[in-house]
């Protein structure tokens, strides 16, 4: 592949579209670092609060050193991190103070633990009227399961994701290899966060956001698999079937597998003329999208059959010129070695003050005005603790003093 592009905190600054705007960060593990990253990577100035054991993420082997995983360097770029004991006066203090000048508080904390430390939205608006106070956790606070603990498994169980892994039940329920709900629902947090200081501009003052990981997911997921259950009295039952038939998966081929899946009257009568059944596009059965609606699992085994004829390379060849969606294989590994990531530059090696060279995705969305860029490296434990309360005539060793 070419060479990443070298990245260092001392480059140029670019503004990002989030420019002087200050996010107080709460959140650990993943679903609220990854929206604050891109938060980050898109201009904010993200303030990582952690206590003095640090984010439980940081401690994921393999690492260089205990306190700084692959996993936490990957979800906490652009951001500083300061040390608060939230549990005493003075640290919850310290916190209400930055909040005076935050545009934006996130917090991954269940909102009971939130009021107990004094930390809920009615503290930070008393002190801030304009902060907009972003709060994600596993359920509403409206329902019965108000409170409940929640992971990225359990909300995959809850909302139906891993009985749809499973085939509908047909098979025994399965998680999705990536901590999916996690990072959704922090995709959820940026917009709903890019919205509230937008309606603010309007307003003139902030407000509450709740995200409870439940909902988001279940809403997520019922957009395709309602299905039949759309209806009342039902037409079928949940589950959309061109995605959850055995047969739709990446196919074997002669020598290796290829993924491929016509989907239009055009790309199906291409593939059906590329596998030397062109008469198949005729067929009642296969003429339209509605008519291969009712068969999809009869049509994807088609596929698997037929590929088996070719090596990986060929199909490949073959696809590209009919214009089909198809895509190799492949793994992680793969990809840092992909002539197109490597021809947009994407892979960005940051040379980490402790780290050393590191390897980090690059930022996916393009802005033609306010692009956004990586100038902070993940930071280590309390390593701005200082810089950021030095100004508020706190500093780390005077909070512990």
């Amino acid at each position: 592949m070419t060479a990443p592009t070298e990245t260092t905190e001392s480059s140029p600054r670019r503004h990002g579209p989030l420019d002087g705007v200050r996010v107080l960060d709460l959140t650990a593990v993943a679903l609220g670092p990854w929206a604050t990253q891109i938060l980050g990577d898109m201009g904010a100035d993200v303030i990582k609060i952690e206590p003095e054991t640090g984010d439980v993420l940081r401690f994921i082997k393999p690492c260089r050193h205990d306190s700084m995983s692959p996993s936490y360097l990957n979800f906490n770029r652009n951001k500083r991190s300061v040390v608060l004991d939230l549990k005493s006066p003075t640290g919850r203090d310290a916190l209400l103070e930055l909040a005076r000048t935050s545009d934006v508080f996130i917090s991954n904390v269940r909102p009971q633990a939130m009021r107990r430390l004094g930390l809920d939205y009615d503290a930070l608006r008393r002190v801030n009227e304009r902060i907009i106070y972003c709060a994600c956790y596993g359920y509403s606070e409206d329902g019965p399961y108000a409170g409940r603990a929640a992971i990225d498994d359990t909300i995959q169980a809850a909302s139906g994701l891993a009985w749809l892994q499973g085939y509908r039940g047909a098979e025994a329920p399965r998680y999705a290899n990536t901590i999916v709900a996690d990072k959704v629902v922090g995709l959820y947090a940026v917009q709903a966060i890019a919205m509230a200081l937008y309606a603010r501009e309007k307003l003139g003052s902030g407000q509450f956001i709740e995200i409870p990981m439940f909902e988001t997911m279940v809403s997520f997921i019922a957009a395709e698999h309602l299905s039949g259950l759309t209806f009342e009295p039902p037409l079928g039952g949940a589950g959309y079937e061109r995605l959850v038939n055995p047969y739709r998966k990446p196919y074997r081929t002669r020598d290796g597998y290829i993924a491929v899946a016509p989907y239009n009257d055009q790309q199906w009568a291409r593939f059906f003329e590329l596998v030397g059944k062109p008469e198949m596009i005729r067929d009642p059965r296969y003429a339209n999208t509605l008519a291969r609606s009712e068969c999809f699992a009869e049509l994807y085994r088609f596929i698997e059959e037929n590929l088996l004829s070719r090596e990986t390379a060929e199909w490949a060849e073959l696809f590209e010129e009919a214009e089909l969606p198809f895509a190799r294989v492949n793994s992680v590994a793969d990809l840092l070695q992909d002539p197109h990531l490597s021809a947009i530059g994407y892979w960005q090696r940051v040379e980490h003050p402790t780290e050393g060279s590191i390897l980090t995705s690059g930022i996916p969305t393009k802005f033609s005005q306010t692009p956004g860029s990586i100038r902070r490296h993940a930071p280590n434990l309390g390593e701005h603790s200082d810089e950021v309360l030095g100004p508020l005539g706190l500093s780390r060793s005077k909070q512990q003093s």
